[in-house]
């Protein structure tokens, strides 16, 4: 990857300081690419061995499907709550604690005795690594802020590709890294990579000091606990219902619903509330964006999971060769956000990768358990255009439309509702598959992807606040082009 964000970054000039001629301090990019990388990478790494672990612990893929559901949930979670505490307390501590319990999550993964306490280890896995993006957003506005100019566009594009096709890597990283240790292996490769992320922290973030309130109170009194924990009783009781939805467990969207209201009222009253739904109710352009990221992953990671899974169990490959398979999604996916990176077209890229998704998908139909080697590349390549594009989109219109003084948090719930669309399509693999990945059970899935890619596609084309998203190419240079960076870019929102 290092190659490929090169070249993104290329017409970058250091000046004085070790920072390059834009004002962009560039030592902050590795940090902030590191600790964005950790959940993806193990959001997609654990695809090719679900089928090992089920061999290893004698279970079926409705039970494997808990260790991504289990990830995602944490992250789910964790990433708003973790992005607020950055708005609050800056986000060197934060990234530290994260990082460092992504490598005890990584020793406890790598010893654990049975399929509970790997799921466990999933969950603080979840936990430690959902505070590398907000991180990461928090330190480009910041710097936005301090040069009094709006960060290049190379910035995001390059965090773009290392959140969202990074993920892609997983799967032939997963397959080598089994080949050479097992599956416990995809596990204990957290432990260097949490290490390298504790260095570079320690070494590049900047120290932030704890911020004095006027009246005397400590920051942290401003924590809304009350509304974080209805918010995490609603997405666990919505995970739950997801992951069986067969089991007639009526009560749990019911709990959902009411600890979904009891979240709005407590947030409507909180003097800090944790989720401001008043502003986030008013900028209705935003609460799009957010749905366009659940439809979005919702097919991206069903056939992440799904298809990876169908190649071993219906196809008949190798766990290092299904990971193979998807490496072409991740060159495919690098190309396209190096060559559109530099340009917001934000609608643009949306409609392209809805159509993307929607071929992918249709692609998927003609599948069979003989099906030559090429076509079976042929759909991660066509998938590989709108995982370089939607991915890149959604962080843009986050970065515009978000108030600036909660984009740590406003990040971490654009990560939630990726989540969210992650969750359900683990819920859509284990329903699907049942006892095992055969070719029925992938049809059946390609449809259900097929259906959330039309309804994506729908919602973007009669989205029209797209269009005032400002098209600039070199915002770094032209002050006129340059936004306010004490607030958000006008994307026609009305504020409450």
């Amino acid at each position: 990857m290092s190659a490929s964000l090169t070249r993104v970054l290329q017409r970058w000039r250091p000046g004085r300081g070790g920072r390059p001629a834009d004002g962009f301090d560039r030592r902050l990019l590795a940090p902030m690419m590191t600790g964005a990388a950790l959940n993806p990478v193990n959001s997609s790494i654990i695809s090719v061995s679900l089928v090992p672990i089920g061999a290893a612990f004698g279970a079926p893929p409705a039970r494997t499907a808990w260790l991504i559901s289990a990830l995602y949930l944490a992250t789910a979670i964790g990433q708003p709550v973790m992005g607020r505490l950055i708005d609050l307390f800056g986000p060197r501590r934060l990234f530290l604690t994260g990082t460092a319990l992504t490598g005890v999550a990584g020793v406890v993964g790598m010893l654990a005795p049975n399929l509970g306490v790997l799921i466990a280890a999933r969950v603080l896995l979840g936990f430690g690594t959902c505070s590398g993006y907000p991180a990461a957003m928090y330190l480009i506005r910041s710097e936005a802020r301090r040069t009094g100019r709006e960060s290049p566009a190379g910035v995001l594009t390059a965090l773009a590709v290392t959140t969202q096709t990074i993920a892609v890597v997983g799967p032939s990283l997963g397959g080598l890294l089994i080949a050479v240790g097992g599956w416990r292996a995809t596990l204990a490769v957290n432990i260097p990579l949490a290490l390298f992320g504790l260095y570079l922290g320690l070494r590049r973030l900047p120290a932030t000091p704890v911020p004095r309130r006027t009246d005397g109170r400590h920051p942290v009194r401003d924590l809304d606990l009350p509304g974080m924990g209805l918010f995490a009783v609603a997405l666990v009781c919505l995970l739950l219902f997801l992951m069986d939805l067969g089991g007639g467990a009526w009560y749990l969207p019911v709990l959902t619903l009411a600890t979904g209201a009891g979240f709005i009222r407590r947030e409507l009253r909180a003097r800090q509330p944790f989720i401001d739904v008043r502003v986030l109710g008013g900028n209705l352009p935003l609460v799009a964006t957010y749905g366009r990221a659940l439809l979005c992953y919702v097919v991206t990671y069903a056939f992440l999971y799904g298809y990876t899974q169908w190649t071993e169990e219906g196809r008949g490959l190798s766990a290092s060769q299904a990971g193979l398979v998807q490496l072409p999604l991740f060159a495919t996916a690098i190309v396209v956000s190096a060559l559109t990176g530099r340009r917001q077209a934000v609608r643009g890229k949306l409609l392209a990768g809805a159509v993307g998704q929607i071929l992918a998908c249709a692609l998927l139909l003609p599948l069979h358990a003989d099906s030559p080697v090429w076509m079976l590349l042929a759909v991660v390549v066509v998938l590989g255009v709108p995982q370089g594009l939607n991915g890149l989109a959604l962080q843009n219109a986050v970065y515009h439309q978000a108030d600036a003084d909660r984009i740590g948090s406003s990040a971490g719930l654009l990560r939630t509702f990726g989540y969210l669309g992650a969750i359900t399509a683990s819920a859509a693999d284990g329903a699907f598959f049942g006892q095992r990945a055969d070719t029925g059970g992938l049809h059946h899935l390609a449809w259900f992807m097929l259906a959330a890619s039309v309804l994506f596609l729908a919602v973007t084309v009669t989205d029209r606040s797209l269009r005032r998203i400002r098209d600039n190419p070199d915002n770094a240079d032209d002050p006129e082009n340059t936004p306010d960076t004490d607030k958000p870019a006008d994307t026609g929102k009305e504020r409450t």
